[in-house]
């Protein structure tokens, strides 16, 4: 399962742990990079380069949420409708970013599989709503105006990576 460049990678970090089992959010964030998500031969890979089983690896994906065991959009949308940032016109916000999306209130992924759309409890910028996080990547105060930018410059990205990867 791993690449070449991910099982130096794996190599280079191992050290740094006391034990392999302490890798394991480490093991699972590097064999989930690729493709933004965990299918049953990258829990494998994971768990026997950990010596662990795949019920451990699985426990730990379950607690996780940032570990993904379907197919996800390239970038993954994670914005926030908890009760201070609906507030501040978060929720009204998604639904209308879900509808630009063509997607269900509900969330889910677009069809050219670019954007998942997901309505989280919190990421600890209530002060700074509507926010959301994009792989990771806090926006924050957003205006429509600036997720319309914000999605086109995503889309750019990929389409340049796309034409200058080999």
């Amino acid at each position: 399962m791993w690449s070449e460049k991910e099982q130096r990678e794996l190599e280079k970090m191992l050290p740094q742990y006391n034990t392999k089992r302490s890798a394991v959010l480490s093991a699972l964030y590097l064999a989930q990079q690729e493709k933004n998500w965990l299918d049953d031969d990258d829990i494998k890979a994971v768990a026997d380069a950990l010596d662990l089983t795949v019920t451990d690896v699985h426990s730990v994906i379950g607690f996780y949420t940032l570990f993904r065991k379907e197919p996800t959009g390239k970038y993954i949308i994670q914005f926030c409708t908890d009760l201070p940032c609906a507030l501040r016109g978060a929720t009204k916000f998604y639904h209308e970013l879900a509808e630009q999306l063509g997607l269900p209130p509900e969330g889910g992924t677009t069809d050219d599989n670019m954007f998942t759309l997901e309505e989280v409890v919190c990421i600890a910028a209530c002060n700074n709503a509507p926010c959301c996080q994009i792989n990771l990547d806090y926006h924050e105060n957003l205006t429509h105006e600036e997720m319309s930018n914000i999605l086109s410059k995503l889309r750019a990205k990929s389409e340049k990576e796309s034409t200058t990867q080999p």
